[in-house]
């Protein structure tokens, strides 16, 4: 196991697109993705990116960009997000990871890596512990949910917090699908990611992961992801001091370079930009409360 701290900031987070729209079926709803169309190597693992809730898959695309050069990339919205068909009651958790396994096997994806934001995170480990044999590894971006985000108006603040501490045009975004998804809907989703045991489920996760989290996130206890990180999970933990809660979104050059050298089985150490140190070894502080 391994802590990596990352402290590359960028200026600008859009990239070129070299995802293509797809529409698939799944347990008879329409569903929506992106798909890239690049030259990822041949013998390259997929990477499906799972969003947050009530939120499109749309603000993954700058990370999904960025990989899409080296592994062939799906990032869809899951049923009721987005543009993807809305069922006639909203999933929770488990119903989600089993709607993206019916998504896996709509693409023909025996086994593939899943890249999780928020939420996202949670859809993830759901899948990896009922179908573990679909899950070649775990990127956990934010994993967020347990008693850190409870009781649910603690949560809210931490999520009004958040939202002056992301780039701007993650709100231009954001706040169009989470009308579409609706508002009542969208309190939900919230409040069921808040209730999951999010400690319980990563520290017993059947896969090896990494888990990424910012320094600047409000939803993510360091104490939380210290007990995950001392769990028997195989586990790689990254801190990027300069991020809050959507890394996919705002630093998406740090997160596929982490990703990259993380799925290579690359040593995750210091990190270098123009001649500087910008990432480091470190160690979790057993006196850190956050």
């Amino acid at each position: 196991m391994a802590v990596l701290t990352e402290t590359i900031a960028l200026d600008s987070p859009h990239v070129g697109s070299s995802l293509a729209d797809h529409w698939s079926t799944v347990n008879g709803l329409r569903m929506f993705s992106r798909v890239s169309a690049g030259p990822a190597a041949p013998d390259a693992i997929p990477i499906v990116h799972i969003h947050g809730f009530a939120i499109s898959g749309r603000y993954l695309e700058p990370t999904a960009n960025l990989l899409a050069n080296h592994y062939p990339t799906y990032v869809p919205d899951l049923p009721g997000h987005g543009r993807s068909e809305r069922p006639p009651r909203q999933p929770d958790i488990p119903g989600l990871a089993e709607s993206l396994v019916g998504y896996l096997d709509a693409m023909e994806l025996p086994r593939v890596v899943l890249l999780g934001n928020s939420t996202g995170c949670l859809v993830a480990a759901e899948l990896a512990h009922r179908f573990p044999d679909r899950v070649e590894r775990g990127i956990l971006v934010s994993p967020a949910g347990g008693p850190y985000n409870q009781p649910f108006p603690r949560a809210i603040a931490q999520l009004a917090r958040d939202g002056l501490r992301e780039p701007i045009g993650l709100a231009g975004i954001a706040i169009p699908d989470y009308l579409r998804f609706g508002l009542v809907r969208s309190f939900r989703a919230f409040h069921r990611m808040t209730r999951y045991p999010t400690v319980e489920r990563l520290s017993a996760l059947p896969v090896p992961f990494m888990a990424i989290m910012g320094m600047k996130d409000p939803l993510i206890s360091v104490a939380q992801m210290k007990s995950i990180f001392d769990s028997p999970a195989d586990i790689d933990l990254v801190y990027h001091f300069d991020s809050a809660h959507a890394i996919n979104y705002s630093h998406p050059e740090a997160l596929a370079r982490v990703a990259h050298a993380y799925l290579q089985g690359e040593p995750l150490r210091a990190l270098f930009e123009q001649g500087e140190i910008v990432a480091q070894l470190t160690d979790i502080r057993s006196d850190e409360t956050r």
